[in-house]
């Protein structure tokens, strides 16, 4: 039990010592900064510039958070405060289905829904062209991707609110919003914050359905409408051409340290929102 407890606790540190070592060979040859702040990728002539990357995963991953986030706390609301219990018996399964679903199914599902909506109608309703492979075609279907991972992360803390509390504050006159929104929303908040923290470190990471639908053009975009590239895509479509090139494979190998690395800053800090939570 020791030997696997350790094993557990070391595998960050050994994901982390080998994309380094792999990416050892670019990091020497480039700076940090050049690599991260560059617009320019010329794999052939050894200019492997992230900034466009970056970009498009972050535009990504914070419009996917802005429309899952408010769905997601409202669902919740509902779920636990208002509504029947047989709903949530229901809404159990549903938000299981939908968090077992494969990435892929969501790529084609947006590639057939989304992509013609954004092409056909909410492009020229806005007056905007555009082919509907889009940062916002990716943010659409990533959101919908991270709904039950949020979910599900909400609706347990709601339910760890003490009902004495909630008793409490009705006995007082209030009202069940109020209720809701001066002691529920109040006392929860460091874990919605929480479970919101992870909710992007997850989105952040994605690959298959973000590939399928975001456009995957290098150039940063001006516009949710422009197509993107993320992070994760750059690995997908090219990882397996490129281990010849020991530069190339290099440039892919820190692209997946970047993830790492930003995945474990937003689950250490969101751990400390819930360490936090769970001392108040």
């Amino acid at each position: 039990m020791l030997v696997s407890m350790l094993l557990v606790a070391f595998l960050p540190f050994l994901l982390f010592s080998v994309l380094y070592f792999k990416s050892f060979l670019l990091l020497r040859n480039t700076g940090l900064g050049d690599l991260i702040f560059s617009h320019t990728w010329r794999p052939s002539r050894g200019e492997f510039g992230f900034y466009p990357f970056i970009i498009g995963s972050i535009w990504v991953t914070l419009l996917a958070i802005l429309f899952s986030t408010p769905i997601c706390l409202l669902t919740a609301i509902n779920v636990t405060q208002y509504a029947k219990k047989r709903f949530l018996r229901i809404m159990h399964p549903v938000i299981d289905i939908l968090a077992g679903l494969p990435s892929v199914v969501y790529g084609v599902w947006g590639i057939l829904v989304i992509v013609p909506f954004i092409s056909r109608y909410l492009g020229p309703w806005l007056g905007i062209k555009t082919m509907g492979y889009s940062i916002l075609a990716g943010a659409f279907v990533l959101s919908i991707m991270i709904i039950p991972f949020i979910l599900n992360i909400i609706i347990e803390i709601f339910n760890t609110i003490p009902m004495e509390l909630k008793e409490a504050t009705l006995s007082l006159g209030s009202t069940k919003w109020q209720m809701v929104k001066h002691v529920l929303l109040r006392k929860a908040l460091p874990g919605i914050i929480a479970a919101v923290g992870f909710g992007l470190a997850r989105a952040f990471g994605e690959t298959m359905a973000v590939l399928m639908v975001v456009g995957n053009v290098i150039k940063v975009p001006s516009s949710v409408f422009d197509p993107g590239y993320t992070l994760p895509a750059l690995i997908a479509n090219n990882y397996g051409e490129v281990l010849s090139i020991p530069q190339y494979d290099s440039a892919l190998m820190f692209a997946a340290l970047l993830l790492l690395v930003v995945s474990l800053f937003f689950n250490l800090l969101m751990h400390f929102f819930i360490a936090r939570y769970n001392k108040y």
